[in-house]
């Protein structure tokens, strides 16, 4: 394997800080230490925080023009796209995610996302009349109503360990784009490759205070991210109860909040697309071992076939290999800790005491004693109230739905706290587009999925506010101003 990238210490304020204590970084695959990282002392997040404060209040970078805010994260993505196999290899290692996730999902789907946010940007007005009646206006005696989008100030941009680099880039360069000072906190259990982001803000030549990363075992730092005065808006993907907490945290200080939560995302399959629920069921664990919010998890088949479906979903199942991510052959690793290996089987256990059936896996496989894996299974589910079709298990778990009728199939789907993605298939495309728009969700695919720096994602309900990527995505990072202008009479 490529060496994993060298960098052991935080950016804040134009400088590489060291401290005393230590992130222990171990790779789920084989339980070994990955490498430890010095953690950001306490007293240095805060120096982020004021310092990014600082360079905003002084508009050293927000008063640039857009063209050169663009030209120098142009730089910025050139430094990082440089390191591209150490990059690979990192997310490896720490995240235990095979060879091909962190190299397309991850690595490339990510810098394309970066490259098109910015043409995305510079193709929008962050500056145009506003529409009125012209009656409205004469009256007024205004000569001109302008809607100015305008950075909302100090943003705290914190990550999760499932895709820590495409993630971070979602949030870190609309928001630098838009003129905003940054602070990137990735989860410390994938914290490693994200340090990328400090060498490339130095190559770019960032003003100091405009780009921080820090890193960190525990949460303070993270709480003082989302409470400080001086932060205007916290941008997060991870839980919906850390969402949740992060929601109190922040409104004494009346912050924006914009978050990506958890999941529980239903495909529906109608009579005449069955044959493709194997390759359903297949991406809801390969490469990511389920460990994706947006993983569709419920399966909804007729009821008259579901027997049918549980039979070649196992089968394929039965075909995945199950392994060591560096292996090009692996088609799912590990899960990220043993944490959440035991959570993983306390609800597949819970699911069988409430009447789930085990059609395929369900333990731990085989010739695997090391690393935190599970085996790709297949709950065969009596109702949509059994825990499997209700808590987003994080893991390699699909539940199996039967429905009546399409009625019945939507009111399962809607059935659930959350409401951040879903798929409908159907060779009637008319029929299964009608299905997706009845759906309470943020996103459905029909047929075909697409992730894109053009399209919003993000979620209803528990799911989350607010959007990432798309024009909705960077107007998130933006406040919105009134000006009127008229004559001196």
């Amino acid at each position: 394997m490529t060496a994993i990238l060298a960098e052991r210490r935080s950016y804040v304020a134009g400088n590489w800080v060291s401290g005393d204590d230590v992130v222990a970084v171990t790779n789920p695959a084989d339980e070994s230490l990955v490498t430890e990282l010095m953690a950001t002392p306490l007293a240095r997040i805060e120096e982020a925080i004021v310092q990014a404060r600082s360079s905003f209040d002084s508009g050293v970078w927000a008063d640039l023009p857009a063209a050169d805010r663009a030209r120098v994260l142009g730089v910025f993505l050139d430094h990082v796209d440089a390191a591209r196999e150490e990059l690979v290899a990192t997310m490896v290692a720490e995240a235990g995610q095979p060879l091909a996730f962190a190299r397309h999902s991850q690595f490339l789907s990510g810098m394309s996302l970066a490259r098109n946010t910015i043409e995305l940007y510079l193709s929008m007005r962050h500056e145009q009349p506003s529409p009125a009646p012209l009656d409205e206006l004469i009256r007024g005696r205004v000569a001109l109503s302008i809607r100015r989008h305008e950075p909302i100030g100090v943003v705290s941009a914190i990550t999760p360990y499932n895709g820590a680099f495409i993630m971070a880039l979602q949030k870190i360069v609309p928001a630098l784009l838009a003129g905003n000072s940054v602070i990137l906190r990735p989860s410390p259990l994938t914290p490693i490759s994200s340090l990328i982001f400090g060498a490339a803000a130095e190559a770019a030549g960032l003003p100091a205070g405009v780009f921080a990363v820090v890193v960190e075992s525990g949460a303070a730092g993270a709480q003082l991210l989302t409470s400080h005065p001086a932060v205007d808006m916290v941008s997060f993907t991870g839980s919906s109860d850390i969402g949740a907490r992060i929601g109190v945290q922040a409104a004494p200080t009346i912050k924006r909040v914009a978050l990506e939560l958890g999941g529980k995302s239903a495909q529906i399959y109608l009579a005449d697309a069955i044959a493709k629920a194997p390759a359903g069921a297949a991406a809801v664990v390969a490469r990511t071992a389920g460990q994706a919010c947006v993983a569709a998890t419920r399966m909804l088949v007729p009821q008259e076939h579901k027997d049918e479906v549980l039979e070649s979903v196992s089968y394929a199942y039965a075909q995945l290999r199950v392994g060591p991510p560096n292996d090009p052959d692996t088609a799912m690793g590990p899960l990220i800790s043993a944490a959440q290996r035991e959570r993983c089987e306390r609800l597949i256990e819970q699911a069988v005491g409430k009447g789930a059936r085990i059609a395929y896996g369900g333990g731990r496989p085989a010739g695997l004693d090391r690393g935190y894996y599970v085996e790709p299974t297949v709950l065969d589910v009596p109702d949509n109230s059994n825990p499997a079709a209700q808590e987003e298990i994080f893991g390699p778990v699909l539940a199996v739905l039967g429905y009546r009728d399409i009625d019945h199939a939507v009111q399962i789907a809607n059935d659930s706290r959350y409401g951040l993605s879903g798929q409908v298939y159907g060779a009637d495309v008319a029929a299964a587009t009608s299905i997706a728009r009845r759906l309470r969700t943020g996103a459905v695919n029909v047929n075909t999925g697409l992730v894109s720096a053009y399209a919003p994602g993000g979620g209803y309900k528990h799911s989350g506010l607010g959007r990432e990527r798309g024009p909705e995505g960077i107007r998130a990072f933006q406040e919105v101003k009134h000006m009127v202008i008229g004559e001196l009479r």
